[in-house]
């Protein structure tokens, strides 16, 4: 295959990207908004736009490996696919926590929310802002871009651990009050859960594009794309 043409199926795998990444953003953003407004048909939709994230993941691991099993690319355009191998499952997984917060809307049934959800909703937005800020450090591939938009996620991501703590620990102080709001506590305790992790794994993501970019780790553990770049 041509250099050129080579470039093009690289450049259409990372717009395909891309895309999941927004689809993935768009489902966080819907699948908390729908618990807020305990809008059943809204999380109808979400969990049916997690089908599409699945499948979208899929088709990306595919070209990948059809990639690297037909042209045997060069270190570098390997390092690039296999990190959006890696980025795609990442996503996949997030698709999944906004998904479960969807499902978590359907078992709340009639009675509303433990305790108004405002703290709640702010955490997944700044999950979405992490995620969108760890795409754009893959995107553009500038090393100073990189370090900036790391400092800002980790920040960031402290944000969303402390509102969790927060979250859970209000709603225990709640349950011990009343036992009988214990399952209810618990299905807004789960939501919090997934937009945790969810923006942990936004984190993940900006590690996998950071070293990429840079050749750094913020952990040292270099995995992979070490070997790959010892080669």
């Amino acid at each position: 295959m041509a250099r050129e043409e080579f470039d093009k199926k690289l450049s259409i795998l990372e717009n395909s990207l891309v895309v999941m990444s927004g689809m993935v953003e768009d489902a966080l953003l819907r699948s908390v908004k729908a618990l807020k407004d305990r809008n059943i048909d809204h999380s109808q939709r979400v969990i049916e736009l997690d089908d599409r994230i699945d499948i979208r993941e899929i088709e990306i691991e595919r070209s990948c490996v059809d990639l690297i099993r037909k042209e045997a690319p060069l270190a570098s355009d390997l390092r690039r696919i296999i990190t959006i191998l890696q980025i795609s499952n990442e996503l996949e997984r997030m698709g999944d926590y906004a998904e479960g917060i969807a499902k978590i809307n359907l078992m709340m049934g009639p009675e509303p929310p433990l305790k108004e959800l405002i703290d709640i909703p702010n955490m997944g937005s700044i999950a979405v802002k992490m995620l969108k800020n760890a795409i754009n450090v893959f995107i553009k591939r500038d090393p100073q871009n990189a370090n900036l938009s790391a400092n800002e996620i980790h920040s960031l991501d402290d944000e969303v651990d402390k509102l969790n703590e927060n979250i859970v620990s209000e709603l225990l102080q709640i349950v011990k009050k009343d036992s009988s709001t214990a399952e209810r506590a618990t299905y807004l305790m789960w939501t919090s859960h997934n937009i945790e992790r969810f923006a942990d794994r936004s984190t993940n993501i900006l590690e996998r594009a950071f070293y990429l970019v840079t050749g750094d780790s913020f952990h040292g553990s270099k995995d992979l794309l070490k070997h790959i770049s010892d080669e």
